[in-house]
């Protein structure tokens, strides 16, 4: 199966803990809802879209913060405490920086109209073309040889 390329919208607090996370970087999607999981597959990669730095934040952090490649295995729950236990998926995650959206606006191909360039972020995870994913990882610069690009 051809491997695929996904975007998931998280803000950057959240995106940067399954970044971070040793020994193996971690994803959620929706606020942990399990049915977007089990449409990646292991080899997948995933660029991480944040709209704010805080869950529920107003800056315009808008910028994507982590890159990686979805692991084998299903998805699975975690107990983070206090009742919420989310779904997860493991993610290698490559080395790269945090790069701003703005520059890549008119230049990526899911984006149908500039003017209204966010929306297509609603939908909380979706996927994308290789080209748009190496556009990402470069302006990350993301090590290429990781994803597979």
């Amino acid at each position: 199966m051809a491997q695929r390329n996904w975007v998931a919208v998280a803000s950057a607090e959240h995106a940067r803990r399954g970044r971070d996370h040793r020994p193996l970087g971690f994803m959620q999607v929706g606020h942990g809802k399990h049915a977007p999981l089990k449409r990646l597959s292991a080899g997948d990669r995933v660029a991480y879209y944040s709209p704010a730095t805080m869950f529920g934040g107003t800056d315009k952090l808008q910028s994507f913060v982590s890159i990686g490649i979805v692991q084998p295995g299903e998805p699975y729950e975690f107990d983070m405490g206090n009742g919420f236990v989310p779904w997860r998926r493991d993610v290698v995650y490559a080395a790269g920086h945090e790069a701003p959206i703005a520059p890549l606006i008119e230049r990526l191909a899911f984006i149908e109209n500039p003017r209204q360039w966010g929306y297509k972020f609603r939908f909380g995870m979706f996927d994308i073309s290789d080209a748009d994913m190496k556009l990402i990882a470069q302006a990350m610069k993301a090590d290429l040889k990781t994803l597979s690009l």
